[in-house]
Order: structure tokens, then C-alpha cells, then sequence
């Protein structure tokens, strides 16, 4: 081999000035190019999601803001012929009814009595969800045993308060009523069903999968219908339970079904090590499913119980079905109202409900991952 193939160069031997990244691949463009054009399958989907957009926002932002109608004594108010001009929501009659959307037909005199019941759940709620606030198993007990007893007196009068039947409340009120005794019922009782159902003793085993798997293979409506038609007639006259308990027991047990199975997935995740582990230290039963084992199953399965929460209380406008009158039941029946009835009066309403269970769910959603981020401790790489 000659000397003059060892003078070819290869490589550069200068050092050469760092230069940017192609702009097809940094910033705005770099982010479309990644995110959204990515392929061609992509870039058609995104297409697509934009004629969609275009297609539906611009409608809903006329509705909802720029032919809005935000003051007015009356249907007058909300008709497009009387004003001038294209009318969208009617505002006017969402805040003329708001009260009743709140209370339903709770008797006005005694409204303060559901608005001390909001601020003891307001305390309840953020005494478990706030970290700053220590002392959670009283906040657990507050919740569970305190609350639920100072909000029947409240509510139901007695005891010194004037009695109101249950057929007067709605609104909000039965809406928030039915999710917080679902919520509040559901996880205990569906813990005690997931360890039933993984028990090494046939009855409990049997009783819990014979109640799980029930429960599970009738949609709601039909369970509240059974609570609120059926059982009356298995009754003795005069024995027969106020019908918004039948409601609630109902949705309790419903829930507690399939915050069950929610449950029972995050014990089956949890490692055969940990068992053996918690038995290694001497610890008991109860102590290995207190310190060991629930704590771990319960945060792996935070996803499935918060979307549990949030089916639970958007199934509460199933109550309509059983003529109790609901949130967005009482916004239906105010819409029928002469002194509102518009052909924009009922869109109005179901606009404004869906903004506040929306405003609802995607809070409990936005918590649930916050929660996640925070304990997601023992998962870091």
C-alpha cells in the first residue's frame, strides 16, 4: 500500500461554530411539524379537527356571548322579533331562576339552613383534600358520621327547626344531596365488598360476588325504579321509607358495586412480597390491610375512583326519572314557565348546566391528578 492513501482526510480537521437546529424542527413550525403533521394520517386527522372546530366553535360563541341576551324582566326580552335582532341564550332567565335552581321549592324562609349545609360540606370536603389541614382521620370522621347527621337535621327540620318534607327540595340541593351520600357510602362499602370478594371464606365471598355481579347487570334507572315502585308494593301501608331515601339508597348501593371492582383491581395489583412482607414484621390482619396493603391498592386505583366519583355525580339526573327533582330537572320545569318561555329559554338552561357539571367534574379531574403528581413517589426514575 502506498504513503498516499494515508493523506486522504476524512473527518475536518477545523473546528466548526455550533449551528441552529433546522427551523423545520424548533419552534412553532417544529412543534405542528411533531405534534400535528407528523404523517400523513396524521396531518388529514388534524385537518379534520380543524373544519370541525371552525364549524362548531364560532355557532357556540354566538349562542353563548355575542347574541346573549344578559338583562330582562321577561320572555319579551329573550324574542328575537321584539328585540331587533338574533337572540342566543337567554341569560336573563338563568339569573331570574337561579335561586330556584339552587333550592328547588325549599321553603324561602328556611334557605339559610341549605346554605349552612353547603359550608359544613365546603369544611368536610376541604378538611380530607387540603394537605395543609392535619388531623385527617377526624376529618374522615367528620365527614362520615358528623356531617351526614347535622345535614338531615338541617335539612329536614326538627329539634327545634321547622320540619320540611323532602318533596319540596330540588335543585342543586338534591343534586349535591344524592352525589355527597353516594360518595360518602360507595368507597367504604366498596372497599368491605373488595375484601369480601377476595375472602378466603365462602360466605362472605359468595354474598359479595351474588351482590357485586347483580347490582352490576341492571343499568341505574332500573335499580331506582325498583327502590321507588317496586319495593313500596312488598311493604306494609304506612311503613313505606320517604322516597328521596329510597333514591339514595339506591344510588348508594349501585355505586358501592362498582367502586368494588375499582377497588378489588388495585388489591390484585399489589405484589405477593408485600403480604408476606407485612406477616414477616408480626403485623395482624387488620393492621397489614390498614398499613400495607390498602394505603398501596387505594393509590394505585386514584384513575378509577375519581372516575367512579364523576360518573356517580353525573348519573344523579337519573333521580329525574323517579319524579325527584334534580338540578337539571328544576331547569326543565322553569323553561315551561309563561313568563319565560322562548324558543331560546330551555337551550339557555341545558347551556348553563352543562357548565356547571362541567365546571364540577373537571374540577374533581384536575384534583385527582394533582393528587397522582404528588404521591407518585415510589414511581420516579
Amino acid at each position: 500500500m502506498s504513503s498516499t492513501n494515508f493523506d486522504v482526510a476524512f473527518l475536518s480537521q477545523e473546528t466548526l461554530e455550533a449551528q441552529p437546529a433546522p427551523i423545520a424542527s424548533r419552534g412553532a413550525v417544529g412543534w405542528l411539524r411533531h405534534n400535528l403533521f407528523s404523517s400523513p394520517l396524521n396531518a388529514v386527522l388534524t385537518l379534520l379537527a380543524i373544519l370541525l372546530i371552525a364549524a362548531v366553535i364560532p355557532p357556540i360563541v354566538r349562542f353563548v356571548f355575542v347574541n346573549a341576551i344578559w338583562d330582562g324582566l321577561g320572555r319579551d326580552a329573550c324574542i328575537e322579533d321584539k328585540v331587533g335582532h338574533p337572540v342566543g341564550a337567554c341569560w336573563a332567565f338563568v339569573g331570574s331562576r337561579l335561586s330556584y335552581f339552587i333550592y328547588g321549592q325549599y321553603p324561602f324562609a328556611e334557605r339559610w339552613r341549605v346554605n349552612i349545609y353547603f359550608a359544613l360540606e365546603i369544611v368536610g370536603v376541604a378538611w380530607l383534600l387540603w394537605p395543609r389541614i392535619g388531623a385527617k382521620a377526624w376529618g374522615l370522621v367528620y365527614l362520615i358520621v358528623v356531617f351526614p347527621l347535622l345535614a338531615f337535621w338541617l335539612l329536614s327540620g326538627g329539634w327545634g327547626l321547622a320540619p320540611v318534607d323532602t318533596n319540596l327540595w330540588g335543585g342543586m340541593l338534591v343534586t349535591l344531596v344524592v352525589a355527597t351520600v353516594g360518595i360518602i357510602f360507595s368507597l367504604p362499602a366498596g372497599v368491605v365488598l373488595a375484601l369480601g370478594r377476595r375472602s378466603t371464606m365462602p360466605v362472605a365471598k359468595i354474598l359479595s360476588v351474588v351482590f357485586i355481579e347483580f347490582v352490576r347487570g341492571v343499568p341505574l334507572i332500573t335499580v331506582l325504579f325498583m327502590a321507588n315502585v317496586m319495593l313500596p308494593l312488598f311493604l306494609p301501608e304506612g311503613s313505606q321509607p320517604d322516597k328521596l331515601l329510597r333514591a339514595l339508597v339506591a344510588v348508594a348501593l349501585f355505586s358501592a358495586a362498582y367502586m368494588a371492582e375499582v377497588v378489588r383491581g388495585g388489591l390484585q395489583a399489589i405484589p405477593k412480597g408485600q403480604h408476606e412482607g407485612a406477616m414477616a414484621l408480626g403485623l395482624g390482619y387488620p393492621h397489614r390491610l390498614a398499613f400495607i396493603i390498602l394505603p398501596q391498592a387505594l393509590k394505585m386505583v386514584i384513575p378509577g375512583i375519581v372516575n367512579s366519583i364523576i360518573s356517580l355525580f353525573k348519573d344523579t339526573t337519573l333521580v329525574a326519572a323517579v319524579a325527584i327533582f334534580d338540578f337539571l330537572k328544576t331547569i326543565e320545569a322553569s323553561a315551561q314557565d309563561a313568563a319565560w318561555a322562548t324558543p331560546v329559554t330551555l337551550y339557555s338552561g341545558y347551556a348553563f348546566a352543562a357548565m356547571v357539571y362541567w365546571l364540577f367534574c373537571f374540577s374533581m379531574s384536575r384534583y385527582s391528578q394533582w393528587v397522582e403528581r404528588r404521591l407518585d413517589t415510589g414511581h420516579k426514575r
